[in-house]
């Protein structure tokens, strides 16, 4: 499976990128990191710069169609840029529409929002995010990881770094049974 990895940047937080990273080649899949800019994107711990990642695709050249599934990482900063750039939210919706499954963890929803794609659906997230998802005709439930199977796209959705144990072997099982889908 080739999996997008959808940042900002600046702002995500790195180990909601770098776990689920880790766990989809630890599955011997294929992530590809995709941003807004060329280049490099800054990953932080909480408010301290750390590591810098190396862009792979930039989004206003990427397709949906060209990926399994989606990853959203968070941080505060991450879906706040992404929400604002038209190509990034354009990029989120087309995963939905082609029926791709989505994981998001803590603040990404943010962008999910954005793209109009939570009206009606069942999730989680940061509980900050509460509000803003049920004023977007979301359920919001506050749990370790939830799925929606909303059609046309499941939606794997976690809370927080502390739930990336069981947001990780999820989301791998959901984008394994919709892979299975799509060749059968």
């Amino acid at each position: 499976m080739r999996v997008a990895f959808l940042t900002a940047p600046e702002g995500v937080e790195q180990v909601e990128l770098t776990e689920p990273w880790q766990a989809v080649v630890d599955a011997g899949h294929e992530p590809v990191l995709v941003s807004t800019k060329p280049g490099r994107i800054q990953a932080f711990h909480h408010l301290d710069k750390a590591d810098t990642f190396p862009v792979q695709e930039v989004v206003g050249e990427a397709s949906a169609g060209s990926f399994d599934g989606l990853v959203l990482p968070g941080g505060v900063a991450n879906p706040d840029f992404l929400r604002m750039d038209p190509e990034a939210v354009a990029f989120v919706k087309g995963f939905f529409e082609a029926g791709r499954p989505v994981a998001a963890i803590c603040h990404a929803p943010w962008t999910l929002i954005e793209a109009d794609v939570v009206r009606g659906r069942v999730l989680t997230s940061w509980p900050s995010l509460r509000t803003d998802l049920r004023n977007a005709g979301a359920t919001w439930v506050d749990e370790q990881v939830k799925v929606c199977d909303h059609a046309p796209s499941k939606l794997v959705t976690s809370r927080k770094p502390g739930d990336l144990k069981a947001f990780c072997a999820t989301l791998l099982e959901v984008f394994a049974e919709e892979k299975e889908k799509q060749a059968a």
